[in-house]
């Protein structure tokens, strides 16, 4: 698990979620899922308002930059995730949007 810090979009207060993640050389994949509902998680919409996060690993924390996966990433990394999570292919089924992945990379320090 990591812990994903965002900015949110309204309030401007620091908001926290704990992501299930898969470590692609320096990038992170985290799921937006929020169970299947019909609407992104709040993180979700925060970040794509303001993409600089913080990521939280253990101890360590570093500044990234969020991005939604490429249709290509999107590919290459849902069965990754649903062999970490089956749910996901689960809530995928119960939502008629489509449940995207987000890719954090680590900003320039």
């Amino acid at each position: 698990m990591l812990l994903l810090r965002t900015k949110g979009r309204r309030s401007g207060r620091q908001r926290t979620v704990a992501l299930l993640y898969h470590r692609d050389g320096d990038r992170l994949i985290v799921v937006g899922s929020k169970g299947g509902s019909d609407t992104p998680p709040a993180w979700l919409v925060n970040l794509q308002a303001q993409p600089d996060v913080e990521v939280q690993i253990g101890t360590e924390r570093f500044p990234a930059r969020a991005r939604i996966a490429t249709d290509d990433e999107q590919r290459q990394f849902w069965p990754v995730m649903t062999a970490l999570r089956a749910d996901y292919d689960r809530y995928q089924a119960q939502t008629s949007r489509r449940i995207p992945l987000v890719v954090l990379e680590p900003a320039h320090r």
